[in-house]
This record gives structure tokens, sequence and C-alpha cells, in this order.
């Protein structure tokens, strides 16, 4: 066979190089297509031996295409709207090929989805076990795209584990791996991820190991999001891959495909800087018309990631505001709630917040209050019109209090102490000892932080409200817990701690990482004479402490003083304004009866030598005591 085939072409060339002196100059021969079909040889003819004029043989070659025209039997399959109308096709009215018994299984799935009593009765039935193994004896000839498709139908009916027309096409998949084109992988892909058979893992290994050689087969940014939604999560190496694709082609990207790369990052919480970067400076600079959609979908991306980009987020807040009176309440709380998460304290825009919440106080649900009453407590904000905002916030909390999750109360009853807005009721539900007890006797370290919570909520109710009667919590749970103890040192509080030790002298005349009852730690503590002297601080009461030490009543004149380091992270972005919860650690320190030595991050960096950093504090210890004689 293979000798007769190269004597025809022998001889083709042989008519070519007769013809081409005589005629014009002849261009790549191109055959319009030719159909997927198994090649069979014939036995040689006298004939066939004898080269004629090209132009005969030409003729005689036939042309086939790789897409027939549509037959009525297709037209049928794509109509069919009932699972009998597709059947009714196998009773042998109609000429069925390999690619028709594929497509009438991906429609019978397309039809039976999100019907399994159908989807079951469909498998036992005998027609339809025909058609499976009927195909399963042609699978080789099915095409490539009906064959991703047929096995994405498969896993979606509820075939046997151990079916054998499911191993074949998954086999075929298997053969014809390095001829697929890349979307086919990621289609592939997407589909083996929902199934958690061993044969499905595999497949998908090799899909995966495919996907990660051949991803500079990507030339256009559609391919590479489409990819990155659909199969970026099931492998690590393969999404950094794609990040760099997606980078080299951001220059294609649309906005909506924008929103689509930024939703798979918050969606695997990848936070990947330089495509974040090139994102933000596609979309402030590029003109467009943002979608409400959309707006909402890149500030829960931005604020999910924790990435700030100030042009982006005033642009944000700006179009949000525009379009606040078409927000649902949902959209409302979502939006409020990625704002807090990226720190962004925009007044007008958290003021509409507010109006919002009141124009529809008798539609608004609880969990809509619950987040917007957390992001403004996060972002220590207060409306204008606070007694009205607020005893709307207290009308729906107080039916439905005590039936929230015990995290949930809790949480939410902070938010109301950071915002100096709690009741009595309120402080009664959780400091109950039945609330608290669950989080007392927890390891984990979602209840630690929770019980680190209802620390600050005891002492709200300690410190800032003298005619609260009770309950409060033991004293043994005042105790240090690992949360507080365990904390990393910063390079400013480290600075801190060795210029104070300079500054006292003495060892016993300063505490540094000091855990106090109230759930707060300050960074140093001083106690300084009514003749600016520093006193040793262990001869004296410290009811403060989570463990008091000493006896001896302070001196007449006498002051504690406390560092507050404030880093970076706890200010409102863009803003020398602390967050909600480090303003109400300052403001029970200061009902202790604590002086406070603010040294925030952005006056500390300043200071560049060690003579500076103590001029710094004594400074600021000589007035903040002036401060208080003024008083």
């Amino acid at each position: 066979m293979a000798a007769h085939l190269v004597k025809r072409c022998t001889c083709l060339l042989r008519e070519v190089t007769h013809l081409i002196p005589a005629t014009a100059p002849v261009g790549p021969l191109r055959l319009s297509g030719v159909t997927h079909r198994t090649l069979t040889f014939s036995a040689p003819s006298p004939t066939s031996h004898s080269p004629g004029p090209l132009k005969e043989l030409v003729e005689k070659e036939q042309v086939f295409s790789p897409y027939p025209q549509l037959q009525e039997v297709d037209y049928l399959i794509e109509k069919a709207t009932r699972p009998a109308q597709l059947l009714e096709l196998l009773n042998g009215n109609h000429s069925l090929q390999h690619n028709h018994r594929a497509l009438i299984v991906i429609q019978l799935s397309r039809l039976l989805s999100g019907k399994p009593e159908e989807k079951a009765l469909l498998v036992q039935d005998v027609r339809f076990q025909q058609l499976l193994c009927l195909l399963n004896s042609q699978i080789s000839q099915v095409w490539h795209g009906t064959l991703v498709k047929l096995l994405r139908s498969l896993y979606a009916l509820p075939l046997p584990k151990t079916s054998k027309e499911l191993r074949s096409v998954e086999q075929e998949i298997r053969w014809r791996l390095r001829r697929l084109k890349y979307k086919h992988l990621a289609f592939l892909a997407e589909s083996a991820a929902s199934v958690k058979e061993q044969h499905s893992q595999e497949l998908l290994t090799e899909l995966l190991v495919h996907l990660e050689r051949r991803w500079t087969e990507i030339e256009d940014g559609h391919t590479v999001v489409t990819i990155m939604v659909k199969a970026g999560h099931l492998s690590e190496s393969l999404m950094n891959r794609l990040e760099d694709k997606c980078l080299e082609l951001m220059e294609q990207l649309g906005p909506e495909e924008m929103r689509k790369v930024l939703l798979s990052l918050a969606a695997q919480n990848r936070r990947s800087v330089p495509l974040l970067r090139a994102i933000s400076y596609h979309l402030v600079q590029k003109p467009f018309q943002p979608t409400k959609g959309m707006l909402l979908d890149v500030a829960y991306a931005y604020g999910k990631l924790g990435f700030h980009q100030t042009q982006v987020t005033q642009r944000l807040a700006a179009d949000l505001l525009s379009l606040l009176p078409s927000l649902t309440p949902s959209e409302v709380a979502h939006c409020a709630k990625s704002f807090a998460l990226l720190k962004w304290l925009n007044l007008p825009l958290f003021e509409a917040f507010a109006q919002h919440l009141l124009m529809r106080a008798q539609h608004i649900t609880l969990p809509h209050v619950c987040n917007i009453l957390l992001a403004f407590a996060r972002l220590n904000f207060r409306p204008e019109k606070e007694d009205h905002f607020f005893n709307v916030v207290h009308e729906k909390l107080e039916p439905a209090l005590t039936s929230l999750e015990p995290a949930l109360q809790v949480d939410l009853v902070w938010a109301l102490c950071v915002l100096q807005q709690v009741q009595e009721v309120e402080l009664q539900a959780v400091l109950h000892p039945g609330v608290y007890k669950k989080f007392l006797e927890s390891k984990s370290p979602k209840d630690q932080s929770t019980f680190q919570k209802l620390l600050h909520i005891n002492a709200t109710a300690q410190l800032e409200h003298p005619e609260y009667k009770g309950p409060l919590l033991p004293a043994s749970a005042m105790a240090p817990r690992p949360l507080t103890t365990g904390r990393n040192v910063t390079r400013l509080q480290k600075e801190l701690q060795e210029r104070l030790k300079t500054l006292l002298g003495e060892a016993d005349r300063g505490s540094f990482e000091v855990v106090t009852q109230y759930g707060w730690v300050l960074d140093a503590e001083v106690l300084m004479g009514s003749e600016g002297q520093f006193l040793p601080l262990r001869d004296f009461v410290s009811p403060h402490l989570a463990q008091p030490l000493g006896s001896q009543p302070l001196p007449s004149g006498a002051k504690r003083l406390a560092f507050l380091c404030w880093e970076f992270p706890n200010f409102n972005s863009r803003s020398k304004d602390l967050l909600g919860r480090f303003a109400m650690a300052r403001r029970h320190l200061l009902a202790a009866g604590f002086l406070i030595v603010d040294v925030p991050y952005y006056e500390w960096l300043d200071l560049k030598s060690e003579w500076q950093k103590d001029a710094y504090l004594k400074d600021k210890m000589r007035k903040v005591v002036a401060v208080e004689l003024a008083k």
C-alpha cells in the first residue's frame, strides 16, 4: 500500500513538472477539507499506474468536507424539547451517523438538567442503553468538540461507576489529548473536577499537566480569562502561568474580562500584586461606562484581597454614590462591607448608606442591618442622624438578638460598644454565663478572638456604664489568653522598648507588653511621680492588670502613663483616624485612669537618630502631663 501511494505521488509531481513551462505559475493545492474517516486501500488496478494529464487526475480526486451540510436529523435533535422526541430518532427511520448519537446524548443531558428522577429512568431505558452501546463502538469517529461535550454530559447523567461507556470515552480523550485545542482541555478539566471517582481524577491530573505545558498556546485575552475562571483553581502552578499570560495580554482585556479576573483572584484568595496593579491602571485609564454589577464586584474583590488603589477606590465611591438609589438593601450591605474591608471611609457614600437604611427601615432585614453596623464600627463612623439611625438599629436587634448565633451576638454588641451606642439589655445578653462559657472553654483561634471581644464588652460595662449592675465576667476569665501573650513584636515596638529602657535607667521602673483585664495590651507602662521622677511599678497596686501586683497605694500626684504604638494597619486608609477597634482601646484606657502617650508610625519614621527618638519620647510625656494638669 505504501509503495502504491509513493508511485501515485510521483506521477502527480512528474505531471506538474511537465506543465509548469507551458502554464502560469500554479499556486499551492488546497483541498476544501477531509472528513475524519478511516483510510482504506483497494487493490491496484492496471490503469492506476499510467499517469494521465494533471487536470484529469485532480478531477478524479474526490473532495471531502470536514463539516458536511446539516441534515434533517440535526434540526430534529436541536429542536427537541422532550427526551421522548430524541429517543424516537433511534427507531431506524433516520440515517444516524456516529456524531448524531453523541449529539442525542448531549441533548438528553441538557433537557434533564436538574431532574434526577427522570435521569434515573433514562439510564434504565433499553433504547438509551442501546444508544450508548452503538456510540461506544464508534467512539473513535466522534469529532473532538462533540467528544468533549459528550464526556461532560455522561458525568451529568447518573451512570454506574463501572460503566464501560464512560471509561471508553475517557480513554478516547486520553488518546486525543495532544490533538485537542487548549480551550477543550480547560473545558474537560472543569468537567472532570466535578467528579470524585478515581478514574476521573486520574484524567484530571493528565489534563492539568497538558494545560501547564501548553500554556504558551494562548493567543488572546478572552481565552486566558475563560481558562482562569474555569480551571485556574485546580492547579496553583497553572494559575501562576495564567497570571503571567494575563499580564502579557492585559491590553486586550475589556472591563468585563477584568471583572472576571478579579473575581477569580478573590475566590482563590490570590493577592497577585503585579496583576492587580495592571488591572487598576487600565480601570483608571480606559474610558468605559461601568455597570452596577461591575462596581460591586470590583469593590468586593479589592476588599477581599485587601488591595488599596486610591484612584480606583475613589472612582468606585463616586460611581456607586450616583447609583445608590437603584441599589437593593443587600447590595448596599455588601458594598458597605467591601469598603470597610478596604478601610476606606468616604463620608458622602457612608452617609448615603445610612440614609438608605432609614428610608427602607420597614423592609430592611436583620442580616443587612448587621452588615452595615459592623462596617460602620470597623471604620468608627457615626452618621449625622445618629440618634434616628441607632433607634432603628435597636428596634431591629432587640427582639432577635438572643435568637442569633452566640458569635454574631458578640460581634453586634461589640460593634455597638465601639460606636458608644450599646444598651444595658444588650450587655446583659452577651455577658450572661450561658454565652461566655462557650468561648471561655474553647481553644479554637476564632472562639478565642470572640472571647477577646467579650473582654472589651466587659470593659465597656465597667468603665463607660457605671449604672450597669451586671452580670460581668468572673475574675478567673481575666487571665492572659494565648491570643494576647503570643503576639509578634513589630520594629516600632522593639525600638520604643529600647529607647524607654535607656530613659528609665532601671528595669523595675517600666513594664512592657502589659496585659490588662480590659482585653488590651499596653506596649509600655510607666509610673511618674508628682515631681516628674519615675517610680518602681511593682511596689504599687495595679488594679488594671489581669493578675494584680503590689500592695502600696499610689503616691499623691502620681500618674500612670500608657505607651501605645500605632502601626499603619491601625488607621483608616489615607487617614490619620484610628479604626474603631483602636479608638475604643484608647477610650477604655483613658477611662481606666491612664495618660496615653501615642506613638504613631508616621511620626516615629521621621526620627533618624537615637537622640531624636529620646527627645521625642520626653516631649510626648511632658505634653501629656501638662494637658492633664491644665484640666
